[in-house]
């Protein structure tokens, strides 16, 4: 039996990313033990995975910030007696802790970021659009490294089924025959981000549309503004903010018909639950690596410019000053992909 330990601390769409990859090593190596290290707050991400998957949550604001921390962190590890090391994330954090576990462990590995490929893809002048792997296609290729391959094969936390929808009943009320939509507006950079003025008006459209639901997903105070605005237009539109835990929440995701994200953590969560997702692409670009897992390139919205993608997570300032790449989508185009997706479903149903 080997022990290995998967380190990985943020963010949370690249720790949801982690999931099919260890998903399948779980149950490709069921004879060993594997320990994901990550951000505490993330632990309730892993709770559905196999029975040889464990935990350990890290307080990088707290008992383990700073170089002291970090010291604490590794004795608590080294205790553990670990076989290997396969650092998903390749930070100052994940490396200390990689180097100091490589005297006592069989062999680590460091994820390979692709960083050459990708600064082709984003750079101003001759972009080679050339896909780059896939993050899920990285990780797995750490785990190669310490000599434990694996063929990706995941469909949901919850296997072929959902979440148990009493455990959310009481806060979402029941689905009945209707149609639910979840909306997550926001994202970290602004570069990911459609236009609040736009995303308004997809809003408003499917708020009126007999036999669905729309639940709107972000957190913290500009978030919550935006929503209880909407919400004083929309009334049937609902807020999550602050009502579940992730847990709960990818619940929830589970029994969503579609989900409509940026390029952010809300793809990815509802990639876990096997939801489907539209998602608008502005700055960045699928070919970056960091599309959900399993979700369709044709539900992504995203617009033919020369200046695109112009950066690989959003953050770099628009060189036109007029974030066409976003203000060009028309809410138009994202009702209709998301009304294609909600059709698509009702033929299979």
């Amino acid at each position: 039996m080997a022990k290995i330990l998967v380190i990985r601390f943020s963010a949370i769409g690249d720790v949801a990313m982690t999931i099919p990859v260890i998903y399948s090593l779980a149950r490709q190596y069921p004879q060993d033990e594997i320990t994901v290290l990550s951000s505490a707050r993330l632990g309730p991400l892993f709770q559905k995975l196999p029975a040889n998957v464990s935990f350990v949550g890290a307080d990088l604001k707290g008992e383990n910030e700073g170089l002291g921390g970090l010291r604490r962190l590794y004795r608590l590890l080294k205790a553990m007696d670990f076989d290997y090391v396969a650092d998903f994330h390749g930070v100052l954090r994940s490396k200390y802790l990689s180097l100091r576990l490589l005297f006592s462990v069989v062999k680590t590995a460091t994820i390979h970021k692709g960083r050459k490929g990708k600064s082709k893809l984003v750079r101003r002048h001759n972009k080679v659009m050339v896909a780059q792997k896939s993050s899920f296609q990285r990780y797995a290729d750490v785990l190669a490294r310490i000599g434990f391959p694996v063929s990706l094969e995941f469909t949901s936390i919850y296997d072929s089924g959902k979440g148990d929808f009493t455990e959310i009943a009481s806060i979402v009320g029941l689905k009945e025959d209707q149609k639910w939509i979840g909306i997550a507006p926001f994202a970290k950079h602004k570069g990911k981000i459609y236009p609040v003025e736009l995303q308004e008006q997809v809003v408003a459209h499917f708020s009126t549309q007999p036999g669905v639901k729309v639940f709107l997903f972000g957190g913290g105070k500009y978030e919550q503004e935006v929503f209880d605005s909407w919400i004083a237009k929309y009334p049937s539109v609902v807020s999550m903010i602050g009502k579940l835990d992730i847990g709960m929440e990818l619940n929830l995701i589970s029994h969503l018909d579609v989900m409509l994200s940026m390029d952010s953590a809300n793809m990815h969560l509802a990639s876990l639950v096997n939801t489907p997702v539209v998602s608008i692409w502005g700055a960045t670009h699928p070919y970056a690596g960091f599309m959900g897992w399993k979700q369709l390139p044709s539900n992504t919205i995203q617009l033919d410019l020369a200046c695109r993608p112009c950066s690989v997570f959003g953050q770099e300032p628009c060189w036109r000053k007029d974030y066409a790449c976003l203000w060009g989508i028309t809410p138009k185009q994202v009702i209709s992909k998301i009304e294609q997706v909600l059709n698509a479903e009702k033929q299979i149903d």
